[in-house]
């Protein structure tokens, strides 16, 4: 059967096919992060909240909206600054009523969907690749919008961002999300950012928000928060909470590097095992058996940059232990014995600077550290450009000068010479002596245009490369700070196990396992787990009881007052009871100086001008009016006048006319008495 998978794969990585399908799955992303772990042993019992059907409805409405409000190109801080007119009020409270009532928990996953969709639009079609990726900017500032507009923090936390929900693709249900992990896995820095995300994330960093045993797709409430007993504190599952599991990783990462720091500076002459070097291999045994249970359980979609950097320290130290055990095996005191013993202790010592380049892996949650890590992994990513063309570049030049020392005595003898002078040219001191024996003049040629090429050139490219990623990550430092954490913090919430063993306590559940598991019922195995772990973590435990008991008392002070759980009185609001800054008075001089940062200026001028036209118009039709009745009342005046006048005027004119009459009757009749 032909396998059609290797035809696509071939086809996106000639160009012919740029329809990738990672670009709509959702159950295995192709932008995964090492910070992700494991998937949870109950993953196969995890359903959506709502019906996939109902999702993907919303996540259609939700796409066509955002068609009709983006259409055409334009600049982005149009989309992303406040206020904007395009991204209004109306907008957001469209996107909101999108899944109706009963799906409206799932918009904000929806619209993280759709900004995926737009992404891959971006991706498929360069010719409005500005547009779609307009549209998916557009979406984290909406799902943003109403996460920091949600009133009702526990709504918000437990159903909008913290339930998992599903949408159909080819007819199939994908892998249940939340929100939380649907923006990790985009690198959505504008979602993770708002305060109502990062308020949930901080609630699951203090495990104040657990998976339920039950439904793990349901999160809910720690009770025992605002308990004041000490000892439900010490409870073995408290290690469950992200933040103590990484204070213990911490703590077994530097116990572990005074285990090295002994070894290393109390090497045996005789090549025999002393206790830190027991416990270092030890510690490295219960590290390697984690890596190789998290490969077996999640795949190599999790291979990551500290996943290959503890890999190859493995090696390392596996190699010296295997160096180490083949020298014991020979007489004391031999030669070989001895020499062995030395080989074993340089690999040891060559792998001290990735031992304390491995603290920085624990120590990501301050932000010095946090922030400069991001940048080292953009730059790390970027830097691929360079080293592709790099590689190129070196094997056709290589390829050159072995072909020029062939030809010149038919033996490849100058082969070490040439890589080394080929690296010592890339690292910046090139060595232009012994070149001309390689076909003169064009070994010698060729190696110039190879130091100008990689000098000049690649150095160059690496160093814009460098600088745009600097700047990039510094120029939303805080946001990318706060995702690192958010991706911290789901490393552990996201494939929580049901036994907590830090390595390297894993061996030692690997032994329970084994002796136990097959054969004990669950409620018991349960406890035994819960005793081992309430004495390996006992010091811990203590510690976090502590902690969490004072932290108990400020709730329950809180609670008292109708404030949140995490509440804080600061500096200014220890007063505030004091001064009532609501007063009438002084509410009026704060409205008379504030300035309107919701309207544009241009805009404001224009309404006012607009009234004012409007204004004049009425002003005009009243004046308008008044004299249009004026001109009528004269009108009406003159006519009632008119009307009085014309009977007199009739009377005047019939008695003059009879008047004439008479006089022509006499005028007649006086003629005629002439005439006779």
């Amino acid at each position: 059967m032909v396998n059609m998978g290797r035809w696509k794969a071939l086809d996106r990585m000639f160009g012919w096919n740029n329809h990738s399908n990672e670009g709509h799955r959702s159950d295995r992303l192709s932008w995964l992060h090492e910070e992700e772990t494991l998937l949870p042993h109950h993953g196969q019992n995890t359903h959506s909240a709502i019906p996939p059907a109902d999702v993907a409805k919303t996540c259609l409405k939700l796409r066509h909206l955002i068609q009709e409000c983006i259409p055409c190109e334009m600049e982005e801080s149009k989309v992303t600054r406040a206020h904007s007119r395009i991204i209004t009020k109306k907008v957001i409270d469209a996107a909101k009523s999108a899944g109706g009532e009963e799906a409206r928990g799932c918009v904000v996953f929806c619209l993280l969907v759709n900004k995926r969709w737009f992404a891959h639009e971006a991706n498929v079609e360069l010719w409005d690749a500005d547009l779609h990726q307009l549209r998916a900017v557009a979406c984290g500032v909406i799902a943003k919008q109403i996460i920091e507009t949600e009133e009702d923090n526990d709504y918000l936390m437990h159903v909008v961002l913290l339930r998992r929900y599903s949408f159909l693709i080819n007819g199939q249900a994908t892998r249940p999300l939340n929100a939380i992990e649907r923006a990790v896995d985009l690198h959505e820095v504008r979602v993770i950012g708002s305060s109502g995300y990062q308020k949930c994330i901080s609630h699951l960093w203090r495990g104040w928000l657990v998976q339920d045993e039950d439904d793990p797709t349901v999160f809910v409430d720690y009770k025992d928060k605002a308990n004041p007993n000490f000892l439900v504190h010490m409870d073995p599952d408290r290690m469950r909470a992200p933040m103590y599991q990484n204070a213990a990783q911490m703590l077994f990462s530097i116990i572990y590097l005074i285990l090295y720091t002994s070894a290393i500076n109390s090497i045996n002459p005789s090549g025999e095992f002393d206790g830190a070097e027991v416990l270092l291999y030890v510690f490295t045994i219960g590290f390697v058996c984690e890596q190789v249970v998290k490969f077996y359980k999640a795949g190599h979609q999790i291979f990551g940059f500290w996943d290959a950097f503890n890999g190859i320290l493995y090696s390392f130290l596996t190699a010296s232990f295997v160096l180490r055990a083949l020298g014991l095996s020979h007489r004391a005191g031999s030669t070989d014995r001895t020499e062995w013993s030395e080989q074993s202790y340089n690999i040891l010592a060559f792998v001290a600077p990735m031992f304390w380049g491995r603290l920085l892996l624990y120590l990501d949650s301050f932000r010095f550290f946090g922030a400069m890590l991001v940048v080292l992994k953009v730059m790390m990513k970027e830097s691929v450009i360079f080293f592709a063309l790099l590689v190129i570049i070196i094997v056709g030049f290589l390829q050159a000068f072995i072909g020029l020392d062939f030809a010149d005595d038919l033996v490849a003898d100058d082969v070490w010479f040439i890589m080394e002078s080929m690296l010592k040219a890339i690292l910046g001191s090139p060595e232009f002596d012994g070149f001309e024996q390689f076909g003169h003049p064009w070994g010698l040629i060729l190696y110039y245009c190879f130091t100008f090429i990689v000098m000049i050139i690649l150095l160059n490219i690496l160093i814009a490369l460098y600088n745009s990623a600097y700047e990039d990550i510094y120029g939303n430092a805080d946001d990318e700070y706060l995702a690192l954490l958010a991706q911290k913090a789901m490393q552990f919430v996201r494939a929580p196990d049901e036994n907590v063993y830090i390595p390297p306590l894993n061996l030692i559940e690997i032994v329970i396992s084994g002796l136990f598991e097959w054969w004990m019922p669950g409620h018991a195995y349960e406890i035994l787990n819960d005793c081992v772990m309430g004495v390996l973590y006992s010091p811990l435990l203590v510690v976090a009881a502590f902690f969490e008991t004072r932290k108990a008392a400020d709730i329950r002070f809180n609670r008292s007052r109708g404030e949140e759980d995490d509440d804080v009185i600061e500096e200014w609001e220890q007063m505030s009871s004091d001064v009532d800054v609501q007063s009438e008075e002084w509410a009026k001089v704060c409205d008379a100086a504030k300035s309107n940062v919701e309207d544009d200026p241009a805009m404001v001028e224009l309404e006012k001008l607009r009234t004012d036209v409007t204004e004049l118009k009425a002003m005009l039709k009243e004046i308008s009016q008044a004299v249009g009745a004026d001109a009528n009342k004269a009108v009406a005046t003159v006519e009632e006048e008119q009307a009085e006048r014309e009977p007199v005027l009739k009377d005047a004119g019939k008695k003059k006319k009879d008047k004439g009459k008479k006089k022509d009757v006499t005028g007649a009749r006086g003629s005629a008495s002439s005439s006779e």
